[in-house]
């Protein structure tokens, strides 16, 4: 079982930064691609960054590429999200995921994760 928890959000302005963490219990984090997911009001959620278990390769939506950063620290079983030049359409709640079954590669489906956060909210106004 995994647990996961995320915090760093809240309410900036456009152009700002903002770093999200996930903390995840459990022995086994550091076999377990990881993934990071947002659902705007009325939209469904989606793909956001992408990391593997190693932390070696990496993966982004077009729309946050190049703005956002996906890192993970298996020693504090933790996972950041690095937000920068943020826009009023990333404005959402963000959500970590983990992917239970040891892998070497990087997921970007929702049905691909077993565990999910409860969500940190993110609001960037224009």
């Amino acid at each position: 079982q995994v647990q996961l928890v995320e915090s760093g959000g809240g309410l900036v302005q456009a152009g700002d930064s903002l770093r999200l963490s996930c903390a995840a219990s459990g022995r086994t984090f550091n076999s377990y691609p990881m993934g990071w997911f947002r659902q705007a009001p009325g939209k469904e959620r989606e793909f956001v960054a992408a990391i593997t278990w190693s932390g070696s390769r990496t993966a982004y939506a077009d729309s946050v590429k190049g703005r956002f950063t996906i890192s993970r620290d298996n020693a504090k079983n933790t996972v950041d999200l690095q937000m920068h030049s943020l826009k009023p359409e990333d404005t959402a709640v963000y959500y970590c995921a983990a992917r239970s079954t040891s892998s070497t590669g990087t997921y970007s489906r929702i049905y691909e994760y077993d565990y999910w956060g409860q969500g940190t909210q993110v609001t960037v106004s224009s």
